[in-house]
């Protein structure tokens, strides 16, 4: 065991008020339809973004979405399974064949599926108020997402490259997405968080 208790429960801690919102996590996150905030606890997800303030990871990767109503991400891939736990809100989940064959399901609080690894897969919030899922992939690294949409699939890497300014990133309905602004969604979690103390 590599220093002490108190040295690694220190590291190993990540509180929901101490994440940052990235609603530039992805590629299909600029787009209408997907936008979406990632909060990093555990590795960086397939978002292939540095995160220090990450728990780091070793066999899987946990984040938590904030997901606008109508909003949702890009039907793709992954090399690994990707879990998608839903803790607030009502979401469709869907998964796709190569054969353009589709199954979908609408989740609600405590629900959650299981994307196999390489079936397209993808979710959307069809409530009316915001959504809150936490997400998993089965491995440390995960690759970038697999869209299958050819024009996003070509941009994937650009959130990596071309780094929209926090300050001018916008949640949908004109909210100011950065951390501690005391609007959006950092600002609801953590005053659930602050009353929980």
């Amino acid at each position: 065991m590599a220093g002490s208790v108190h040295e690694m429960i220190a590291r190993r801690v990540a509180r929901f008020v101490d994440r940052a919102p990235d609603w530039d996590a992805f590629a299909d996150a600029r787009v209408e339809g997907y936008r979406r905030a990632q909060h990093r606890f555990i590795g960086v997800g397939a978002s292939g973004k540095a995160d220090a303030s990450a728990i780091p990871a070793e066999h899987f990767t946990l984040s938590v979405m904030f997901v606008p109503p109508g909003q949702g991400n890009a039907a793709h891939t992954h090399e690994v399974e990707e879990v998608f736990f839903i803790l607030e809100g009502k979401v469709m989940v869907f998964l796709e064949d190569g054969a353009g064959n589709r199954a979908e399901a609408v989740l609600g609080p405590w629900d959650c599926v299981s994307c196999p690894a390489n079936v397209i897969h993808g979710f959307q919030n069809v409530g009316l108020e915001p959504a809150y899922l936490q997400v998993m992939l089965g491995k440390a690294r995960p690759a970038l997402m697999a869209y299958v949409d050819g024009d996003l699939q070509r941009r994937r890497e650009e959130h990596l490259t071309n780094v929209i300014p926090a300050a001018s990133v916008q949640a949908p309905g004109g909210k100011n997405a950065q951390a501690g602004s005391g609007r959006g969604p950092d600002s609801r979690a953590a005053s659930r968080v602050r009353g929980a103390e």
